[in-house]
C-alpha cells in the first residue's frame, strides 16, 4: 500500500510562521546582502567579486578576463545568487561616474552617464584596478578571518584588509528591509589626512581627535561627477548625526554667442543624475511652456568631457532661465545622506568620527596580525639559519655523522642529540646542498641571520607599542594617498538654497526707514525735484511722533548692512525688504531682522561685494572711532553679528566704507567739527572698541561723520530748516582726539544740527521732517559761506511748531546694477555715475547712513 502524502503534512500557525520567515529574510538581507561592513565599505557581493578576481590572478598587471568567467567563479564558489546581481556589482565598481575610485578596470562597454546599460558579460572584460590591490593587500598573511563558503568547499574572507577607508572614499548605497544606507564618496587625500590627524593626536598628544578637527580637514563629499554642494550646514549635520539632505548643483556657465544670443553650458551634473533624462525633462518643460526662452538643447559631450548646450532667445535673461532650470530639473538635486553600516553584523548609523574610528580599529587589527605573521615567519627562518650556522661551524663532524647514518631519520636524530638542534633545524641540515660549504654562501647566511634578528626586534617592538603600530599605519596610508590621491572634483558653495535673485529685476530702488523702525522699498521715480523753499511731497505715511530717518538709493540686488545703536550688524538683500507705495507706512524692521530689545538701526550701508583691501570706519555718539577690514563682516548670521564693542553710555551712530586713504570729518550737534586722516586710526578687529576720534563738551555729541572724497563743501542743516555750505579747505587737518573748530553757529533760531554732508556742485539733496515731509533741492541753491555762520532758510518750518527737520540725504539721478561702493569713480570728485543717494548717513557710494535724531 502506498503511503498517504497527507501523513507528512504538519499543522502550523501561519501568523507565527510568516513572522519568523520574514524576520529570517530581513536579517539575511541586512547582514548578508544590502549593507556594507564598516571596516572595508563593501557589501558581500562586492567583496566576493574582488576576492574571486584575486584568486583568478586577475590583477592590474595581468590581461583582462571575460566578465562571464569572473561572474561564474564568484557565483559558483562564494555567492549563490543570480548572475545579474553579481555582474551589476562588478559593472558599478568599474564605472568612473558611479565610483569615485573604481575598484575594477573594465574593458568594453560598461554603460554611460546617460543611463545606457553595460554590454552582456560575455562581451565585456575586466581586471582589478591598481587601487583595489590596496583593498586586498596582505590578505594571505592572516590579516583577516576566513570562513567556509555556502557549501563548505572553499574559504572566503569575512572582510578585506582595506588599507584605505573605502567606506567613505567610495561611499555606497543600498536598500535593506526597514532601513537603507546612502553614504557619499569623499576625496582620498582628505579622508587619509583625517586619519593621519587622529593618529598624530593619539601618538604625539595622547588624546582623542574631536569631530570639529576632522571637519576642518574633510571639507565634504567629493562626487565622481563633480558639481557643487550648496552650503556647509547640511554637510556638518551629516557628519555630526549621520543623516542629512545635501543639495548639489550642476556646474554651469553662461556664454554669449557671436550672434549676440546667450547660451547656458552645463559641464558637470549632480551625482547619479541621468543626463539623457535631464535633457528630456528640459525639453518637456519647454513644450509645456513652463520655461519660455529656450530655442535649442543639445548634448555635445565627447571624450573630452560633458557639455550640454542650452541656447536662449535674444530677449531673455539667461540668469532667470538658469534659475528656473535649477528649480524645476535635476540641475539641482538632493543627496540624502544615511551613514548606515554594519558593526559586528549589527546595523548602526554612524557619524564621521565613528566611521574613521572603526576603520582605524580595523587597521590596527590588520597590521597587528600581519606583523605577528611576519614575526612568526622571521623567527622560523632565523631558527633554521641558526641551525645551519651551527652545522657550518662543525661541518666535518656533521659530514661524518651523516655519512655514518643508516638513513635520514638516523642522521637527524644524531644531529639533534649532538648539537641540541630541533627537528626543523636537523632537517634543514640534511637538506643542505654542498655549495653552502663555500665561504660566500656562509657569509650570505650570516648576513641574512643578522638582518632577521634586526627585523625580529623591530616587529616585536611594533607589537609591544601601540603608538609604533599606529605610526606604521600612518606611513603606509600616506603612501596610498600620495600614489592614488587627486584634487577635489566637487566644490563647496555658500548658498544652501536655490537663489531666485535673478528673477527679480536689478533696478534702482529707494529704501526708506522711519525713526520708530518701519522700512519699505519704493520706486525711485516717486520723487521729483523742487526749488529751494518748497513744501515738498509726502514721502511716507507715518504714525504720530514718527518720521523718516533713513532714505537711500540702491539697487534691488545690493546687500543692506544694518548697523544698530548697540554695535551689532544685520544683513538683508534690498529685494527682501517689502515693496510699498510712496505714502505707505512700510513693514516693522523687527519683522525682518532679529533685533534685540531696545535695539535701533542707526546706520545702513548698501553693499554689493566685500573687498579685502577696504575697511568699515565707525563713529560713536561719544566720539570713538574704529577701522576694521570689511571682510570681517562678510558672513553675518541671521541673529546678527557684533560689529563694535561699546561702553554702556555710548551708541554707534555712523558707519562708512573706506579705502584707508581718506580725511575724516566728525560733526557734533552743537556745531563743532574735526578733520583728521583715517591713517591716524590703526586697524583693529571686529570685536574691539576703537580709539578716541573727537573730544567735546559734556552736553554735546557726535551726529555725523563724512569722508573727504564725498564732496568739496560741507553742507550742514539745522532742525529748524536753516542750512549752509562751507568749503572743506576752511577745515584744517589735525590729529584725532582734539576738539576741532566751529563749523556752524547754533542759535535759538536755528536749533541744533541734525545732519552734515560733504557735497559737490550739481548734486541734489533731500530734507526730511519729523512728519515725513520730503523736499528735494539742488545743492547749487544753497549758499557757500564761512564756518562760524548759520546759513539761510532751506525749508519753511514754523519755529514754534513741533515739526523739525529730522535728516538730510544726498540724491543722484541714477544708479546702475554694476555700481559698488568701491567703483573707481567713487573717489572721483567730478564723477556723477558712482554716487548713490542716501539719507542722514546712508550713501551707496560710501556706505554712509543717516544719524538718529
Amino acid at each position: 500500500m502506498e503511503p498517504n502524502v497527507f501523513d507528512k503534512v504538519h499543522d502550523v500557525d501561519l501568523k507565527k510562521t510568516m513572522e519568523q520567515s520574514y524576520i529570517d529574510y530581513a536579517m539575511s538581507v541586512i547582514s548578508a546582502r544590502a549593507l556594507p561592513d564598516v571596516r572595508d565599505g563593501l557589501k558581500p557581493v562586492q567583496r566576493r567579486v574582488l576576492y574571486s578576481m584575486i584568486e583568478l590572478n586577475n590583477g592590474p598587471d595581468k590581461p583582462h578576463r571575460k566578465c562571464a568567467r569572473i561572474v561564474g567563479d564568484t557565483m559558483g564558489k562564494y555567492h549563490p545568487h543570480g548572475d545579474s546581481s553579481i555582474y551589476g556589482a562588478l559593472v558599478n565598481m568599474a564605472q568612473e561616474w558611479s565610483t569615485r575610485y573604481p575598484l575594477v578596470d573594465g574593458h568594453g562597454n560598461f554603460g554611460s552617464v546617460d543611463g545606457d546599460g553595460a554590454a552582456a558579460m560575455r562581451y565585456t572584460e575586466a581586471r582589478l584596478s591598481k587601487i583595489s590591490m590596496e583593498m586586498l593587500a596582505d590578505i594571505n598573511k592572516d590579516t583577516v578571518d576566513f570562513v567556509p563558503n555556502f557549501d563548505e568547499t572553499e574559504k572566503e574572507p569575512v572582510v578585506l584588509p582595506s588599507r584605505y577607508p573605502n567606506l567613505l572614499v567610495n561611499g555606497t548605497s543600498g536598500i535593506a528591509v526597514g532601513m537603507a544606507t546612502n553614504i557619499p564618496p569623499h576625496n582620498l587625500r582628505e579622508i587619509i589626512s583625517a586619519v593621519v590627524k587622529m593618529i598624530d593626536n593619539q601618538v604625539e598628544e595622547d588624546r582623542e581627535t574631536s569631530l570639529e578637527e576632522i571637519m576642518e580637514i574633510v571639507k565634504g563629499p567629493d562626487f565622481p561627477t563633480g558639481a557643487t554642494i550648496l552650503g556647509r550646514r547640511s554637510i556638518e549635520e551629516a557628519y555630526r548625526t549621520g543623516r542629512a539632505k545635501i543639495k548639489v548643483r550642476a556646474v554651469t556657465n553662461i556664454e554669449t554667442m557671436a550672434n549676440g544670443k546667450s547660451r547656458i553650458i552645463v559641464t558637470e551634473l549632480p551625482y547619479m543624475v541621468n543626463k539623457a533624462r535631464l535633457i528630456e525633462k528640459i525639453a518637456d518643460l519647454v513644450k509645456e511652456k513652463k520655461i519660455d526662452g529656450i530655442t535649442y538643447i543639445g548634448d555635445e559631450s565627447n571624450r573630452e568631457g560633458m557639455r550640454i548646450n542650452i541656447e536662449l532667445r535674444r530677449d531673455v535673461n539667461a540668469n532667470v532661465i538658469l534659475n528656473q532650470l535649477l528649480k524645476h530639473t535635476q540641475l539641482q538635486d538632493t543627496f540624502g545622506v544615511i551613514m548606515l553600516a554594519l558593526i559586528d553584523n549589527q546595523p548602526k548609523v554612524l557619524n564621521l568620527h565613528q566611521m574613521l574610528d572603526e576603520y582605524l580599529k580595523h587597521q590596527e587589527e590588520v597590521v597587528r596580525r600581519r606583523t605577528q605573521y611576519d614575526l612568526n615567519k622571521a623567527e622560523e627562518r632565523a631558527h633554521i639559519l641558526k641551525g645551519l650556522l651551527i652545522a657550518l661551524d662543525h661541518i666535518d663532524e656533521v659530514i661524518r655523522i651523516i655519512r655514518g647514518s643508516s638513513n635520514v631519520a638516523d642522521a637527524k636524530n644524531q644531529l639533534m642529540e649532538r648539537f641540541g638542534l630541533s627537528d626543523a633545524q636537523s632537517q634543514a641540515i640534511v637538506d643542505m646542498r654542498l655549495r653552502a660549504l663555500t665561504g660566500l654562501e656562509r657569509e650570505k647566511l650570516e648576513n641574512e641571520y643578522k638582518e632577521l634578528l634586526a627585523k625580529i626586534e623591530e616587529l616585536q617592538a611594533i607589537l609591544a607599542d601601540v603608538k609604533k603600530l599606529l605610526t606604521v599605519i600612518k606611513e603606509e596610508i600616506q603612501i596610498i594617498a600620495d600614489k592614488y590621491g587627486d584634487d577635489r572634483r566637487t566644490a563647496i558653495g555658500y548658498d544652501d538654497d536655490v537663489s531666485m535673485e535673478d528673477l527679480i529685476p536689478d533696478e534702482d530702488t529707494v529704501i526708506a526707514m522711519t525713526h520708530l523702525g518701519y522700512i519699505k522699498r519704493m520706486d525711485v521715480d516717486n520723487f521729483r525735484s523742487q526749488n529751494r523753499g518748497g513744501k515738498g511731497i509726502k514721502g511716507m505715511q507715518t504714525i504720530e511722533e514718527d518720521y523718516i530717518e533713513d532714505l537711500l538709493m540702491t539697487t534691488n540686488h545690493h546687500f543692506m548692512m544694518f548697523f544698530t545703536n548697540k554695535g551689532r550688524v544685520y544683513r538683508l538683500k534690498a529685494y527682501e525688504i517689502p515693496e510699498a507705495g510712496r505714502t505707505a507706512r512700510g513693514t516693522a524692521i523687527i519683522n525682518l531682522l532679529q533685533l534685540q530689545p531696545d535695539e535701533k538701526i542707526t546706520a545702513i550701508i548698501p553693499m554689493r561685494e566685500y573687498n579685502e583691501d577696504k575697511y568699515l570706519f565707525m563713529a560713536t555718539r561719544n566720539g570713538m572711532v574704529k577701522k576694521t577690514p570689511m571682510v570681517e563682516y562678510e558672513h553675518v548670521r541671521k541673529n546678527g553679528l557684533q560689529a563694535i564693542v561699546l561702553r554702556e553710555d555710548d551708541e554707534l551712530i555712523e558707519v562708512k566704507a573706506t579705502d584707508n586713504n581718506q580725511d575724516i570729518f566728525l560733526v557734533t550737534r552743537k556745531g563743532m567739527c574735526i578733520r583728521f586722516n583715517e591713517t591716524d586710526v590703526r586697524v583693529t578687529g571686529r570685536v574691539s572698541m576703537g580709539v578716541i576720534g573727537m573730544r567735546f563738551e559734556e552736553d554735546d555729541e557726535v551726529i555725523g561723520m563724512q569722508m573727504e572724497s564725498q564732496g568739496e563743501s560741507l553742507l550742514i542743516v539745522s532742525e529748524n530748516g536753516m542750512g549752509k555750505r562751507t568749503v572743506i579747505s576752511e577745515f584744517s587737518a589735525q590729529n584725532r582726539g582734539g576738539k576741532g573748530v566751529i563749523c556752524y553757529k547754533c542759535t535759538e533760531k536755528t536749533g541744533n544740527i541734525v545732519g552734515a554732508k560733504l557735497v559737490n556742485d550739481g548734486r541734489e539733496i533731500m530734507l526730511i521732517t519729523t512728519e515725513g515731509i520730503v523736499i528735494r533741492m539742488s545743492v547749487d541753491d544753497i549758499s557757500i559761506i564761512g564756518r562760524n555762520t548759520s546759513g539761510v532758510k532751506l525749508m519753511n518750518i514754523d519755529q514754534e511748531s513741533d515739526i523739525k527737520v529730522a535728516s538730510i540725504a544726498k540724491v543722484r539721478e541714477s544708479v546702475t546694477k554694476e555700481s559698488n561702493v568701491f567703483d573707481e569713480e567713487f573717489y572721483d570728485e567730478d564723477s556723477s555715475e558712482s554716487e548713490d543717494m542716501g539719507t542722514g548717513n546712508a550713501d551707496t557710494e560710501d556706505g554712509e547712513t543717516q544719524e538718529k535724531e
